[in-house]
């Protein structure tokens, strides 16, 4: 097992650290969970670059990189809408589509095809991870200030927006790719 192998692992791991914190519906724990969710987010940039840097791209990674990305934040998303700081439609919304995309990828994987991540589909995890972010570091300092609340409702209505898109556009590559 290589190291970005290891770091895209790492962010399952961190998922289940991040449910812990998050639940505890303390401050420490939600100072400790931006924290914990600020190395998460590193790791998936650092699994990619070292493995496109040394060599190192797997099917493996190929197929555990958005599974792990799916587990992170979908994971925070649902005890973000548990506790009520996102809606539950927009989480809805969002684990359909994952589950959707992740089970086409991995009936794909069955049939001898590795289906990388498209471009859309990294720039809606990339928005996934602010819109997160925002949400943890507002829960960190416990300001309810509404220009903050609109900030973060403003970048998961983003969130959606493109979770919903790149899921169209993966379907439709996907059968670009299938049908030509």
């Amino acid at each position: 097992m290589n190291l970005p192998n290891i770091l895209t692992l790492s962010r399952i791991v961190l998922a289940g650290i991040l449910v812990f914190l998050l639940k505890a519906n303390t401050r420490t724990g939600y100072i400790l969970a931006v924290i914990v969710f600020a190395m998460a987010s590193l790791t998936d940039f650092y699994d990619g670059h070292i493995a496109k840097k040394q060599g190192l791209i797997s099917d493996f990674g190929k197929i555990m990189d958005p599974v792990a990305d799916k587990i992170l934040l979908l994971s925070v998303f649902g005890i973000l809408a548990h506790i009520r700081m996102i809606a539950w439609w927009m989480f809805v919304v969002i684990a359909v589509r994952e589950l959707v995309v992740t089970g086409s990828r991995l009936m794909a994987f069955r049939q001898g095809q590795v289906l990388a991540a498209e471009r859309a589909g990294k720039i809606k995890t990339v928005v996934q991870i602010i819109a997160v972010s925002s949400i943890l570091l507002y829960l960190a300092i416990q300001q309810a200030h509404r220009i903050w609340l609109t900030v973060n409702e403003g970048l998961m209505i983003l969130a959606v927006i493109l979770t919903v898109y790149s899921g169209i556009d993966y379907f439709r590559s996907k059968n670009e790719k299938f049908y030509n």
